[in-house]
């Protein structure tokens, strides 16, 4: 990492929160602190901000977390949100594109190195659903990424970042070995370096047909009829919740 990136800030939803990854004390951990954690092993002086709070529609992710964001003054800051608009009925892809370049445009005009992320595309299951959409979404990101400079981790076409091993059992979150996996990611695509981060899972053990459609049943009923009825009822997980890390603060060695 460069010696002039000294302070970091994250926006975004429950992925940057980093649910389903947590340190010892129960708060969530996830991606960030552990890209957090990266820069800092060569920059001890690095200072790091959280905003992110599950379940926020990019619109509200621009609407609370970029004037914070910009108040902190970084000069490394990251942008990804999109998931919960693509999963909510009747939402303009296009529009969740508007809301993600103006967090960009302001953020990489005050100087600041910005990063963002593709999403990868379901490979199996009922998730397959959400493909064209996604697909959709992840051009726009990288058309509006380009206009400003934005550094990408494509994650669409990188076939290991679909393997369900890297994903909790609700489909929508990455578990520990996927978070650690995206802060690489990350960290590799900032210093240039590319490949690592990319290699393939070991082969998985073959599953029956009948126990993979057991398995999408379970899913369904347990994590997608809930998560499409809080959509579709204006509820989000992020209610009420308040940035992990609204502050700049050195980064705790793990």
């Amino acid at each position: 990492m460069s010696r002039e990136l000294q302070r970091y800030v994250a926006i975004g939803d429950s992925q940057t929160e980093g649910l389903h990854d947590y340190h010892p004390d129960g708060v969530p951990r996830g991606w960030a602190d552990r890209f957090a954690e990266h820069l800092a092993a060569r920059n001890p002086s690095l200072q790091y901000a959280n905003l992110a709070v599950r379940g926020k529609l990019v619109g509200e992710i621009r609407e609370v977390q970029l004037e914070p964001a910009l108040r902190l003054e970084p000069d490394l800051a990251t942008v990804v949100g999109g998931i919960n608009d693509v999963l909510r009925p009747g939402s303009v892809i296009e529009a969740v594109a508007d809301d993600l370049e103006a967090m960009f445009a302001p953020l990489a005009a005050s100087g600041c190195t910005v990063m963002t992320c593709t999403f990868p595309l379901p490979e199996t299951g009922l998730t397959r659903r959400v493909v064209p959409r996604l697909g959709v979404l992840n051009a726009a990101i990288r058309v509006r990424a380009r206009a400003h400079d934005v550094l990408v981790v494509d994650c669409e076409p990188v076939s290991a970042a679909a393997d369900l091993r890297l994903w909790d059992a609700d489909r929508i979150h990455l578990n520990p070995t996927g978070h650690a996996r995206l802060a690489e990611a990350f960290a590799g695509t900032l210093a240039g370096e590319h490949e690592e981060w990319k290699a393939a899972l070991p082969v998985a053990r073959e599953v029956s047909p009948l126990r993979q459609g057991l398995g999408e049943a379970a899913w369904v009923a347990r994590y997608l009829v809930p998560k499409l009825f809080r959509l579709v009822r204006g509820v989000s997980s992020g209610d009420g919740r308040v940035a992990k890390r609204p502050n700049l603060a050195p980064v705790e060695k793990q």
